[in-house]
């Protein structure tokens, strides 16, 4: 049978095991990084070349369950760098990997994945607390934001990574059907198979519109692909998110990116930072818009339909979490989107 996906970019750099293993070769000071804030379940250690610190961070498929819940059997970074897609992000960005290869595994036959060699952006991290950013950093992510949905806008096959369908699925009650069934142990899989429940007691009218579209994203995702395009990298969260001397947004977690629905990015930027945002939702969802606008994008034909359908799916990504917190203010404004958008939806 031929190959239906898209034929990648020739990369500007063919990535290599030997190339990734001859920066190796020189590190010193390896250690394992135990501290980092993800819980996904992917390696991670801290080493020095030629003086400088970098991150090597392994993505495992029998390790890392975001790779088994998005059915990303390789790493999307490794198609990243294969496809040379990291190399035409806007200068507003610093992405800091540096080199990327095959998980090698520890037998004759890993079981998937691979291996990311990075700077050590840390001390440029936003600092993991329960405090709010600061109004300008908030802006500046937003505006960054913009600026690499408009350089991929209407962007064709090879931005095809994860794909949309999977994104909508990662955090779905099949999660936890799966990841019980495994015998896993992470925390998220088992917050998320609790939580799910849970929203039809304390939010029934979100539920009603939501808990459905968790277990089958289909009529979103389709609803959705009437709506523009661009690359999106699909996990704005403050844990990846600082800014460099340069005044750059340093943008870690390559693993979730894909060609979707720019306001998908924004929608999920809103849902897992609301503790520490600065303005609220409509007044970041506005200074959203004008930075797009100023990068020469037209919203007016599109803007209500698709803000209503990502709002709506970043509930279909989050209805557990918000239900664990109880029915608060917060998860009455996501309901309110939900019902809201229900107009949209492909019957």
């Amino acid at each position: 049978m031929p190959d239906p996906r898209p034929a990648p970019h020739p990369p500007p750099h063919p990535p290599s095991l030997p190339d990734l293993a001859g920066l190796l070769a020189g590190a010193t000071g390896r250690e394992a990084l135990d501290d980092a804030p993800g819980k996904s379940g992917a390696r991670m250690e801290r080493l020095v070349i030629d003086g400088r610190p970098y991150v090597l961070k392994h993505l495992d498929l029998a390790e890392d369950w975001t790779m088994r819940a998005s059915g990303d059997l390789r790493g999307a970074p490794l198609t990243l760098w294969e496809r040379g897609i990291l190399d035409r992000l806007p200068d507003c960005l610093n992405q800091p990997i540096v080199a990327v290869a095959r998980e090698p595994g520890a037998g004759p036959a890993p079981s998937g994945g691979c291996v990311l060699l990075m700077h050590d952006v840390s001390r440029w991290l936003v600092p993991v607390t329960d405090e709010p950013v600061t109004l300008a950093q908030h802006l500046s992510f937003l505006r960054h934001m913009a600026a690499l949905h408009a350089a991929f806008w209407d962007c064709g096959a090879e931005c095809d990574v994860v794909p949309a369908m999977h994104r909508y699925l990662e955090l779905s009650p099949w999660l936890g059907y799966a990841e019980a069934a495994l015998g896993s142990d992470h925390l998220v899989p088992r917050l998320v198979a609790k939580g799910w429940p849970l929203l039809a007691e304390v939010a029934p009218a979100a539920a009603a519109v939501v808990t459905p579209l968790a277990h089958d994203p289909g009529p979103l995702v389709q609803a959705l692909a009437a709506t523009p395009h661009t690359f999106v990298h699909s996990n704005w969260k403050l844990d990846n998110l600082g800014t460099d001397d340069a005044g750059r947004t340093v943008l870690l977690d390559w693993e979730q990116p894909g060609r979707g629905a720019a306001l998908s990015d924004l929608a999920w930027y809103l849902a897992i930072n609301c503790r520490r945002l600065p303005q609220d939702k409509q007044a970041a969802i506005g200074a959203y818009r004008d930075a797009l606008e100023g990068c020469g994008i037209d919203t007016a034909p599109w803007w209500e339909r698709q803000l209503a359908l990502c709002l709506l799916g970043a509930l279909v990504q989050f209805g557990w979490e918000k239900a664990l917190g109880g029915y608060d203010e917060e998860l009455a404004w996501w309901e309110s989107q939900a019902v809201a958008a229900q107009r949209f939806l492909v019957s």
